[in-house]
């Protein structure tokens, strides 16, 4: 994740220790006092959904399917990530909250030292099962909704899907549940960005994930759909700005960018296009910090029957099961080709990703993304919106901080 609050306003939050090694200056409580050594661990907790979503990287199905944990499988599966130290685990689907047990392993999780968080399409939430939730220990809920109700409605496969998701965002919110909004950008609903983060923060929601479609699950369908590059680099732009709108009427909502590492690249040059060299420089340092791309190194996900992958989006490939050895042995099993190739990716890549100025804080961006499009691994990311003028020089940024 790239905080475009923290990054430009300077808003504090509660992951600058985790992302940025910076707690020590951050006046929030704080999830880690240090960056992250152990990926956050996205857990499929089932594969069944009430909603059909069109770009659902978990290929999620309206039907229960076969080999899903049992809540003692379950609660094995999250000691095994606290014995290894992971910081965070995200419940995550399909849809979390038609398991039946959701409130029993989210309280088991807290009580392992976990911080749990939930991503949920909201529908199902009520003013109930936040309160039930928060009990049990939850930190967070992540709630999709991906542009105004006509095109969320279409996206999500079932009428009504945004009125249902803002009731369950209102009812996290009415019980103090920390609360945030997903939103997955596309062709189609990229004209809501403004009307969407005006009509949620008008609800009192307070932070907003935009994800960068990748080509993972159905995903991988609607390659289509994506933005064109300098459509893209349009939206990021416009968030940016927006952000900006916001912070300068005194309202504190973070911001963040999630799944494509060119928004580092940008977001120095917007730093500098905007405030100037310092103000760039200090972007620079804090991404940096943050390491670039985190596929196979700071993010993980195991899916509903214990399939470990190197993110959320690439669950055509299993780094091994957990059922058959402890997270932590897969993890660290560089034996692996994928990952071992993954950790090493910079004397790998290729194209325009080989010589980038900002390789140091992109990593090539999504190697899934590449993969899909290109057959090849470390090939340029499509979805890289930067200009040749702009990647080209001597392997560093120093121009950017230049008077």
């Amino acid at each position: 994740m790239i905080s475009i609050s923290k990054l430009l306003c300077e808003l504090d939050a509660e992951g600058d220790g985790l992302r940025y090694d910076a707690a020590a200056d951050s006046s929030k409580p704080q999830i880690t006092e240090r960056k992250q050594r152990r990926p956050v661990v996205v857990w499929n907790a089932t594969r069944r959904c009430n909603l059909y979503c069109a770009h659902c990287y978990a290929a999620a199905e309206t039907e229960p399917a076969p080999g899903e944990f049992t809540t003692a499988e379950a609660k094995a599966f999250l000691e095994q990530l606290a014995d290894y130290g992971v910081p965070v685990v995200l419940f995550s689907g399909g849809e979390p909250l038609v398991r039946d047990d959701l409130i029993e392993l989210v309280a088991h999780a807290a009580d392992l030292g976990l911080r749990p968080v939930l991503s949920t399409n909201g529908t199902l939430l009520t003013r109930e099962r936040a309160i039930a939730l928060q009990d049990a220990g939850l930190q967070y809920a992540g709630i999709s909704v991906d542009g105004l109700p006509e095109r969320n409605d279409e996206f999500r496969g079932k009428d009504g899907a945004f009125d249902a998701a803002v009731r369950g965002i209102e009812a996290c919110l009415d019980v103090g549940l920390k609360t945030g909004l997903r939103y997955t950008i596309t062709e189609a609903n990229a004209p809501d960005l403004e009307g969407v983060v005006d009509l949620l923060a008008d609800v009192g929601v307070d932070r907003f994930c935009f994800y960068h479609l990748d080509y993972g699950g159905r995903g991988a369908e609607i390659v289509d759909a994506d933005l064109t590059p300098e459509a893209k680099r349009d939206a990021v732009r416009r968030l940016c700005d927006l952000t900006l709108e916001y912070h300068d009427r005194g309202e504190e909502i973070e911001t963040l960018l999630v799944g494509n590492y060119v928004d580092a690249a940008f977001l120095v040059r917007y730093a500098r296009e905007r405030f100037g060299p310092g103000k760039a420089a200090t972007v620079y340092e804090h991404l940096v910090r943050n390491g670039g791309d985190p596929t196979g190194e700071r993010i993980a996900d195991v899916d509903y029957e214990g399939n470990v992958h190197p993110t959320q989006f690439w669950q055509g490939y299993s780094l091994g099961n957990v059922r058959d050895r402890p997270f932590g042995e897969i993890w660290d099993d560089e034996t692996n080709p994928l990952l071992a190739a993954l950790r090493n990716r910079e004397e790998r890549l290729t194209g325009r990703c080989a010589d980038c100025r900002y390789q140091s804080i992109c990593r090539g961006a999504s190697r899934l993304r590449a993969l899909t499009a290109t057959g090849d691994l470390f090939g340029p990311d499509p979805q890289c919106y930067l200009r040749e003028d702009e990647i080209s020089g001597d392997g560093s940024v120093v121009g950017e901080f230049a008077d």
